[in-house]
């Protein structure tokens, strides 16, 4: 094998993430019925290999290099490291303190928790995104290529009233401005998106209340209770999965941590610290639930009930947020329409009514 066949494998391995959860599984499987782990990998190399007809697959060439890996004395959590994302190299590493079937099995329910969360994200952004660009499509199509030659028909000694004398002035304005319209409009949508990872402190927790913040805050509170519970079930304590999950995390995630963290080492629980961090995050809900749930028996479970229940929560408040923001753009789009419409009727009924 070259380099390249290796880094494509990773590519591929990395990219398709629900093959890479469909292998989690059957190997957790494996290792459930008394496989040791070096057979477990060799019968999936086997499987993915085609019964050794196509050594080059991907997915074989994975398992393969995760066998040498581990004949060179390597933890899985090493040997696993650079072929899988780094949150998911995280959860195998607190198998490696208990027990690796429980691990796999929880990075694969966090990460179907997490790719749902992802794609009721999407749904909430994108369609309202393209909307939103449509709309400033139609308006600068109209004012550059429609109403300039109606214009030019009616000459310049027509006084416009209503709607025509709106597309009138929309167009003096697109013509002479459009460019920067456009400038603004793209340096705005990348500022936002630079911000949902990057931005945090105080005041990002005001702007957490709204779209697209308050999006994003639900997909990065979501994936962080789903780890922290798969962490904790394995054996972790809070302040070093804590510090693990912080260490891996983005500045905005990190930065809330952080601040929680401060609070657990003063001595608060979890659902104390994070009140005390000021973040609101993940919510007030959930964070008086884990206030509760800490000083109890069986935090583990609660976690993970809470985890889920969460999971579930913030996936139908996506589907009500997407459905909102589509109903809205929908409507907004109609109204440009039905505005360049009437608009035009207008023009043209006041360009008869002058030359007649």
């Amino acid at each position: 094998m070259t380099k390249l066949d290796l880094l494509y494998a990773k590519l591929v391995f990395r990219l398709n993430t629900e093959k890479r959860m469909a292998t989690a599984r059957k190997l957790a499987s494996l290792l459930r019925n008394d496989f040791t782990l070096m057979d477990a990998l060799n019968r999936l190399e086997m499987i993915e290999s085609h019964g050794g007809t196509k050594p080059d697959e991907p997915f074989a060439i994975v398992m393969r290099e995760w066998q040498k890996n581990l004949e060179r004395g390597m933890s899985f959590s090493d040997a696993t490291r650079g072929w899988v994302p780094p949150d998911e190299t995280l959860l195998v590493t607190s198998g490696n303190l208990s027990d690796l079937v429980v691990a796999l099995e929880n990075v694969s329910r966090v990460v179907d928790g997490t790719q749902r969360i992802k794609r009721a994200m999407t749904s909430a952004i994108a369609y309202p995104l393209f909307l939103l660009i449509l709309t400033f499509g139609i308006i600068m199509l109209v004012g550059v290529y429609l109403v300039p030659p109606l214009a030019e028909i009616a000459g310049d000694n027509i006084i416009w009233r209503g709607m025509a004398a709106s597309l009138i002035w929309i167009s003096e304005f697109s013509i002479k401005y459009w460019p920067v319209v456009l400038g603004i409009f793209i340096a705005l949508v990348a500022i936002v998106w630079i911000s949902l990872p990057n931005w945090s402190g105080r005041l990002r927790a005001k702007f957490d209340k709204l779209p697209p913040w308050n999006v994003y805050k639900i997909q990065m509170s979501v994936g962080w209770l789903m780890s922290l519970s798969a962490m904790v079930a394995a054996g972790i304590t809070i302040p070093d999965a804590m510090r693990m999950l912080a260490d891996s995390s983005n500045k905005y995630l990190r930065s809330i941590l952080d601040e929680t963290l401060h609070y657990i080492a003063n001595g608060d629980n979890l659902g104390v610290a994070l009140n005390n961090a000021g973040r609101g995050f993940p919510n007030t809900e959930i964070i008086g639930d884990l206030a509760i749930y800490a000083d109890m028996n069986g935090f583990d479970e609660n976690l993970g009930r809470v985890a889920n229940d969460y999971l579930e929560e913030s996936v139908r408040k996506m589907e009500s947020v997407s459905s909102a923001l589509n109903s809205f753009g929908i409507l907004l789009v109609s109204a440009i329409i039905a505005w360049v419409v009437l608009g035009t009727f207008q023009m043209q009924d006041q360009i008869t009514a002058t030359l007649s």
